[in-house]
This record gives structure tokens, sequence and C-alpha cells, in this order.
């Protein structure tokens, strides 16, 4: 079984950030995971247009933006030109999602939608067929280091369901370990969001690996 790592650099020493997105590269990470917060959706503030644009210079990887923030459609053209290759938005902060999604279509980057734990999956059904990547948060959004929240496991399954045969990466964000990777990749997880379990460890490539090598 296959999945890809997608460290969250919400997790990673600020003050060496450039630093650490080429360290995490080099331990052999898929995507650089960018969680953006503003405060009022969700309890916390992190990066700005300005800083992504400040550390894309320091890998090649794709950029995974997740926008927590609301609204987003006001700032999805900066954060195309500061440097994402994805752009995720919440179904729950966006009126108007089928609009963004196409906005950001439009700026030549590929599409995510993201859902909370509480919000149920039907949301999904009319605008499916605009999706790169669908992003099932198992943690309650706002700050890194929480539990996996079980419950998602089910949603997780109706999700890969729901996706079929199409060409759409099944994203994971929250509680991601070694003990818990396996059965998230089986219930049809294909990209893993990894914070505290990539960069609490000192050696960021035996931790990528070892996430990995628990998959099977």
């Amino acid at each position: 079984m296959t999945v890809k790592i997608a460290p969250s650099i919400l997790s990673a020493d600020f003050a060496r950030l450039g630093e650490e997105v080429r360290a995490i590269d080099e331990a052999g990470c898929d995507y650089i995971h960018i969680d953006v917060m503003d405060g009022h959706f969700v309890p916390n503030l992190t990066f700005g247009p300005p800083i992504i644009k400040c550390i894309r210079s320091w890998t090649e990887k794709p950029f995974d933006v997740h926008l927590m923030i609301d609204p987003a459609q006001a700032y999805l053209q900066e954060y195309a030109m500061a440097g994402a290759d994805i752009i995720t938005v919440h179904a729950e902060a966006d009126k108007h999602l089928d609009r963004s999604l196409q906005v950001i279509k439009g700026l030549g980057k590929k599409a995510g939608l993201s859902l909370n734990p509480a919000t149920p999956e039907h949301i999904i059904e009319y605008v499916i067929d605009n999706l790169d990547l669908i992003l099932v948060m198992s943690v309650n959004p706002g700050f890194g280091g929480q539990r996996f929240l079980d419950s998602q496991l089910e949603k997780i399954r109706r999700i890969k369901s729901m996706i079929g045969n199409r060409n759409i990466e099944l994203q994971v964000d929250g509680g991601i370990s070694v003990e818990n990777i396996k059965t998230i990749a089986e219930a049809g997880a294909t990209v893993l969001v990894a914070g505290s379990a990539v960069f609490n460890d000192s050696d960021y490539k035996a931790a990528i690996d070892g996430l990995h090598k628990a998959v099977g």
C-alpha cells in the first residue's frame, strides 16, 4: 500500500522555517502541508501569503495549502501567486463553494475541499467532479498535537466509496502516528498529514520512513 506523507509545518520551528522546509524535503516528504489560520474560523493565526512566498524557494515539492479562513474566496489569488500548488477550502467557511473551486481551477491550481469532524460527507456530492483532493479533518482544526478522532474512520470509508474511480486524493489531517496510520490508510486515505509525528522526531527522515513502514 502506497501513501503520500505531507508534513505540516504548523509543527516546525518558525524561526527556521525555510531550513525546516528544506529538511523535510530532503527527508523524503511528498507534499509540504501549510495550515493557514485566520483567528476567526479557527482559534489560531498562522501563515499569510508573504510567508509562503518567502519559503517557496526552499523546495520544489508541492505546496499543499489548507485554508482555514473565512471568507477564503477573496484570498485565493494571493495564495496562488505566493506559490501554492494545491489550495483547499473548507465547506463550512464558504457560502459559494462551487465558485471558489472554479476560481482555484482557473488559477491553474489543484482544488481541495476540507470537512471538519462534525460535517457530513454528503456536502461533497455536487462538487466532487471539480475536486482534486478531499481533506478529512480527524481533529478539530486550530492546533497541532491533538488525538485522532476514531469517529472519522467511517467517514473516510464512505468518502472513498464516493470517489470511486475518480482521480481524487483522499487526505487525512490530525493525530496521525505510526500506531494508527495503517488503519487510516486501509480505510482509504492516500495522503497523510503528519505534524508532530515528524517534527517531534530529531531525525525527520527516520520519522517519514517510519510512517511509510507502518503502512506496510
